[in-house]
């Protein structure tokens, strides 16, 4: 027994036949609160938040009349569920944002996006750099959205058809999914499968790179055809290789919050390099330098190479606050800055009898990625000379922005750990399971299919982690392989999401035309799919097996 404010609560042991004894009951009332969130979200197109918190309360009624868990105990989970929400999940989100709207607000955005203009005019390059590049730099600092809408606004103020500008734009946002808002969706999934951070992060980093090899020529072919992939096939190409490479080192050896940052700046530097080597080709083909004043009409005047490096400067700050935080010793130290302790009350044990990990809070609170992007903001407000009555307006206009976002996490995870205490992931995983080998290759296609329903890797992985591991263990199958499937597979989802679509159509000025826009890009999620998940089918035998860690 456990004891809070007083109050004594009942302990509860799982028990994932608690349906009248029967798995397969069990599992079905365990869909429940998946299937609310889904329908409500996909079918009567209800808001996110308010489907989340549907399902939330769903969950909370599965847990206590099914699966007999005391009530005492479920809402203590829900309630385990939401802090971890807030830390560190939208601790790195909403921090990440603000250094993103800092660089809006000072006008460096603009600064930045003039200068990806200036890099090179041939559309298939643009294409790449600022929707595949760019956009994954977006996707590691912001994610949630942020990415499709920046970047599709951006190539249509390059010229892009505003049809066009939106596909490219949601179809280049795949590879970087997994490591995007420094790491949440990767970090988020190694809490509920109770897989360690670096085990899991390295699985995935062997999986999206992938991906991130072909991106850029279907980008160049959705741009202009194949005649895009017969001339622009080197940027392309270069610009996937060095992605994927920087993505598996940084994932594997680095730092799983650095990933995307690091990919994404390898891969645009190498474009660029490429292009000063080959000047001549149609793919590295420059705009016309604009000379400084001029007459009525005439272009306004290029950016100062000052302004230009302070416009890249946030990025480079970020980049070097967190390479400095995993030198060895120093990293040591701010690791060992811990918060940890079990949750006042929750008393959940497994089917063995052994404590249950949503039992157990631990956040190292100086090392998180939330908190060095505060430190990061600092001094990225220093440098952009942001006063710091306007950087703490910034953070607050930021913070009430994402409200609605906050409660939709906050709910999503409530959510899972519902699940997860009450044992009814654990029932799911058990009757999945009994797909026996093919569940390789259908983990992937179940993170693809909350993706699409969500809108988020990061909430697919609360959802569906657990499950992906349960099912893992019981089907022989290794557990970090099918744990990385989900949020790998999921990936693919986020072009179909209605929210992207959504995003992609209003940020370029076509709303309503979102279903023209699922038509467009089906197509390629299903083809993509198709292949990680024969490829990570292939990676649970000796076929592939090579490839794991």
């Amino acid at each position: 027994m456990s004891a809070t404010s007083g109050i004594v609560l009942a302990a509860y042991q799982q028990d994932p036949q608690a349906v009248g004894g029967s798995l397969a009951w069990s599992a079905l009332l365990s869909v429940l609160p998946l299937a609310t969130v889904f329908v409500l979200l996909g079918v009567v197109r209800v808001k996110a938040q308010w489907a989340a918190l549907s399902g939330l309360v769903v969950s909370l009624v599965v847990a206590v009349v099914g699966f007999a868990m005391p009530v005492g105990q479920a809402v203590l989970a829900a309630t385990h569920g939401a802090v971890f929400g807030v830390f560190p999940i939208l601790w790195i989100v909403v921090n990440a944002l603000w250094v993103y709207n800092m660089t809006v607000a000072t006008g460096h955005f603009d600064v930045l996006r003039r200068s990806f203009g200036a890099l090179s005019s041939d559309t298939r390059t643009q294409a790449i750099l600022i929707a595949f590049c760019f956009g994954g730099l977006l996707e590691a600092l912001a994610g949630f959205g942020a990415p499709v809408a920046i970047t599709a606004v951006m190539l249509v103020a390059l010229g892009f058809r505003p049809m066009k500008a939106a596909i490219v734009a949601l179809v280049a946002n795949t590879a970087p999914v997994a490591f995007g808002a420094m790491g949440v969706p990767v970090i988020t999934l190694a809490r509920v499968s109770g897989l360690p951070l670096d085990q899991v992060a390295s699985v995935v980093g062997r999986q999206t790179p992938i991906l991130a090899l072909f991106v850029p020529l279907v980008l160049v072919f959705l741009v202009d055809g194949r005649r895009g992939v017969r001339e622009a096939w080197v940027p392309a190409l270069a610009g996937g290789v060095a992605f994927a490479v920087a993505q598996f080192a940084t994932s594997n050896f680095v730092s799983v919050e650095l990933t995307d940052i690091v990919a994404s700046l390898v891969g645009a530097i190498v474009i660029v390099g490429l292009a000063r080597l080959q000047p001549n080709a149609v793919w590295a083909a420059r705009e016309p330098a604009v000379a400084a004043g001029g007459g009525p009409g005439a272009a306004p005047a290029p950016d100062s190479p000052a302004e230009v490096r302070r416009a890249y400067a946030p990025y480079v700050i970020i980049v070097a606050v967190f390479a400095l935080a995993q030198v060895p010793g120093l990293k040591d130290a701010i690791d060992s800055l811990k918060i940890a302790f079990s949750w006042p009350g929750l008393d959940v044990v497994d089917p063995a009898g052994k404590p249950h990990s949503t039992t157990q809070f631990s956040l190292t609170w100086l090392s998180t990625a939330g908190t060095l992007m505060v430190i990061a903001g600092v001094i990225v407000a220093i440098v952009l000379r942001v006063g710091a009555g306007r950087a703490l307006a910034t953070w607050w206009r930021t913070a009430v922005e994402l409200r609605w976002a906050i409660v939709t996490v906050m709910s999503v995870l409530a959510l899972a750990y519902v699940m997860n205490a009450s044992a009814q992931t654990t029932a799911i995983g058990l009757l999945i399971a009994g797909a026996g080998g093919a569940l390789a290759f259908l983990s992937p296609v179940l993170g693809w299919f909350a993706v699409a329903v969500t809108g988020s890797d990061t909430s697919a992985n609360a959802l569906f982690g657990s499950l992906q591991v349960t099912a893992a263990n019981t089907a022989g199958l290794p557990p970090d392989l099918l744990a990385a499937a989900n949020s790998s597979g999921g990936v693919l989802g986020k072009m179909l999401s209605p929210q992207n679509l959504t995003i992609a159509a209003v940020a370029v000025g076509i709303e309503g035309q979102e279903g023209v826009l699922l038509r467009r890009v089906l197509g390629w999620s299903l083809g993509m799919l198709l292949v990680l998940a024969a490829v990570i089918a292939l990676q649970a035998t000796p076929v592939l097996g090579w490839m794991l860690p």
